[in-house]
């Protein structure tokens, strides 16, 4: 399994339909193969720094919904509202608990 960080600057006065697009993102990323869980975050102190964090079964499955159509499109709706182009940063667990 791998966790997958994606960072996002939205324009300021743009959260509301930034959060608008992007629960249209997080629906159809429920529907990718080898998807696990995700949620969407804020940081606290800065309401435009915005998260998304997911869990994928393994690279391959992240790297294949990276690369679809379907995240082009949901990228393309939210682009307009971005400050910046995303960072996406890939986590591997140091240790297993089990």
């Amino acid at each position: 399994m791998i966790r997958v960080l994606i960072e996002r600057q939205i324009v300021e006065g743009l959260e509301q339909p930034y959060s608008q697009a992007v629960t249209g993102m997080m629906q159809a990323i429920v529907r990718a193969p080898g998807f696990l869980s995700g949620e969407s975050l804020r940081d606290a102190n800065r309401p435009q720094h915005h998260f998304i964090l997911s869990a994928w079964q393994s690279r391959a499955a992240w790297m294949r919904w990276l690369h679809s159509s379907e995240r082009r499109e949901a990228l393309d709706a939210i682009s307009p509202f971005l400050e910046e182009p995303e960072r996406i940063t890939l986590l591997e667990p140091l240790y297993n608990r089990g």
